[in-house]
Order: structure tokens, then sequence, then C-alpha cells
């Protein structure tokens, strides 16, 4: 099968795609069925979103990615693809979708380490267009990453034309990242940890997570640990920089971990949302109009502490934009590369150029 995408642009109007995000926050799979249109700038239209969620199974063996060996992550690669195609059927025959152009996915990060030219997310084998019986667009990382860059973060593309109104975006998903779209040339990339960190403590009290930032509210300030967090080397670097949970693992996790032993989870969860509402609040500074999307947004105590710190307002959109806002954008990615056009930008992952990355693979 050989299609001419552009040549369907032109004819049609418009891309209709299904864009497809799993985070590592880790809540479930989001879908976002989107048509793109360009005309003096590219446009989109949402028509349907859904979460579907993982079982608890899924949900362990996704947490447990980055410490499989190479052959247990091949099958779990294998397996997971098959589950995407499943979740995709699902959501086409539920809501009804009957013109798709393609579908662009993400996949689910396994490990992701661009300081040894090493990024693997699952779900992005070509079985995954024989099942769907549809272009599938996927694996955006890993060109990047060969080319030298960090392959993250990617969602900046989509900020920049699609979201240009705003000064900043800002996604709460299981790391905090900012996108700064007024510059001459985008500017990207991860500022901490988020929901990873803070669905972790909450499951010590044996729930999935802080729901509006109701416990932490109920903490006081550790100022020792809010001093060693806010010493970490991470925050001085200069982008282009990302992270991902190897760093969580080796660099937080164990600093948490040593206060929980002789503190509530509620007083170590305020701590770090100051710590995290401090750093967001030091690249945020001289920004107006500063979009929040991410299932994060719903935090209520990290953006009480950011209003504190912070001249401009923080613009809270639609529940389809906060919550899906990743899936319409890797939507996005998919018709820029199925386009042509570069979609991973060289001013945020530092590569040489700008350039076109994604795989796409045909029924």
């Amino acid at each position: 099968m050989v299609i001419d995408f552009a040549a369907l642009l032109e004819q049609k109007g418009c891309l209709n795609i299904i864009g497809v995000m799993s985070g590592t926050s880790l809540d479930g799979l989001d879908l976002a069925y989107v048509s793109f249109r360009l005309e003096e700038q590219w446009q989109y239209e949402l028509h349907c979103t859904e979460t579907i969620a993982y079982s608890e199974e899924w949900v362990n063996k996704l947490r447990s990615l980055v410490e499989q060996d190479a052959a247990a992550l091949k099958s779990i690669d294998e397996e997971y693809t098959g589950l995407l195609g499943q979740c995709i059927q699902q959501f086409i025959a539920t809501h009804n979708v009957s013109q798709v152009d393609a579908v662009s996915s993400h996949g689910h990060t396994a490990k992701h380490q661009p300081e040894k030219g090493m990024t693997y997310q699952i779900g992005n084998r070509k079985e995954l267009a024989t099942i769907l019986g549809i272009p599938v667009v996927c694996d955006f990382r890993k060109q990047d990453v060969a080319l030298g860059g960090q392959g993250a973060p990617l969602v900046p593309v989509g900020d920049w034309e699609l979201f240009s109104d705003f000064d900043a975006c800002v996604n709460f998903g299981g790391f905090a990242n900012v996108t700064f779209t007024h510059l001459d040339s985008p500017l990207a990339y991860d500022v901490g940890g988020f929901n990873l960190v803070f669905n972790r403590i909450s499951r010590r009290l044996g729930k999935a997570y802080d729901k509006g930032g109701k416990i932490a509210r109920s903490g006081t300030l550790i100022p020792e640990l809010y001093s060693s967090l806010e010493a970490l080397e991470y925050y001085q670097l200069k982008p282009p920089k990302s992270l991902g949970v190897e760093w969580l693992e080796a660099q937080v996790y164990p600093l948490l971990d040593t206060w929980l032993e002789t503190h509530s989870e509620a007083a170590v969860m305020h701590t770090y949302a100051k710590h995290i509402s401090n750093q967001l609040a030091r690249v945020l500074s001289d920004n107006n109009r500063i979009l929040c999307t991410g299932g994060g947004a719903y935090h209520r105590v990290l953006l009480d502490f950011l209003k504190k710190q912070l001249k401009g307002n923080l613009h809270l959109p639609s529940v389809g934009i906060i919550e899906f806002k990743e899936a319409i954008i890797f939507g996005f990615l998919g018709v820029l590369r199925l386009l042509g056009h570069p979609n991973c930008f060289a001013s945020v992952t530092g590569v040489s150029t700008d350039h076109c990355s994604g795989e796409v693979y045909f029924p």
C-alpha cells in the first residue's frame, strides 16, 4: 500500500488521525480522534476522546519495564502491541469512527537514556498496522537520539504550531515539562518529576493518586528535604535536557524514601509540591499566559503555590485539552511525518538541524 498523504490532504481538506498516548503516570491509554487542516496555520478539530485504563497486571508490567532485560522487553513489546491494537479497535467501535487516514502512536517508554544513545518505546511495531488495517506512524524518538539529540520532549512541535496563543505551555504528566512559544525558536525541556512522584507516595497510603492534592495540602514543609531537592544537579543543567524514570530512581526516590522513614507521606508530598512549584516558577516567571494541561493540572496545591510566585496567568482549558493534549499532539506529529515536514526541532532536542522522525507502517 502506498498513499500520497499530501494529495489526500489537498483532496479532502483535512487528515483524520487517531492520536494515541501512553504516559509514564500509567493512568491508561489516551486516544483522540482529530481532524487536522492547514489554512494560514495548522488547525485541529477534536471529535472524540477516551482513556482506556490499564489492568492491574499491565500497570505492574509497565512499571517494571526499566528493570527488564532485552529478551523480556521484546516479549512484553509484542504483547503490548497486541493490547494497543485491541484498545484502538475498541475506541473505533465505541465512537463509531468511520474515516481514519492513519493512527499515530507514541507507544510506552520502557527506557530513555539519550546520554547513552538509547531510547526504547514498546508498541512501536509494524504488526500494529496489520492488526488495525490502517497506516500507523510511531517510534518518534529513536531517530533523534541516533542523531545525538535528547529524543524528548516531542510535544513542543505541537505546542508551537497549535497552541501559540500562549507564551508557555506546561504539561503536568509523569514529568512536568514546559514549552516556550513566544521566542524566535522553540525552547522546551523537562523540569522535573511530577505525577510519577506523587503517585508513588500515594500508593503507600493505598491510593492510586492524590486527588486534587488533598494529601499534600494536609502536610507541612520539611526544610531539610526541600533544600536537598533544590540542590539536585539536573536543575542547574542548561537545555536541551530531558528526564526518564531512571533519573527518579537514582536521584529522587532514595531521597524521599529516607525522609518517609521518619515523616508522614503528607509532609513529604507537601514538601515535594513546594519544591517542584518553585522549579516551575523559576523558568516561568517572565511569561504572561501559561497553558496548563495533563492530569496534574488538577493538583490544586501545586497550582496555588505557583500562582503565588508568578506574575502571569495560569490558564486551564477544557477537559478535552487538559486530559488529551498529548494524544492530540502525537496525532499531529504523525501528520507532519506523513507529509515529510519536520516534527523534531533542533532547538528543543539538541540535534544539528530540524528533522522529520517516525516510522510509517502500512497494513
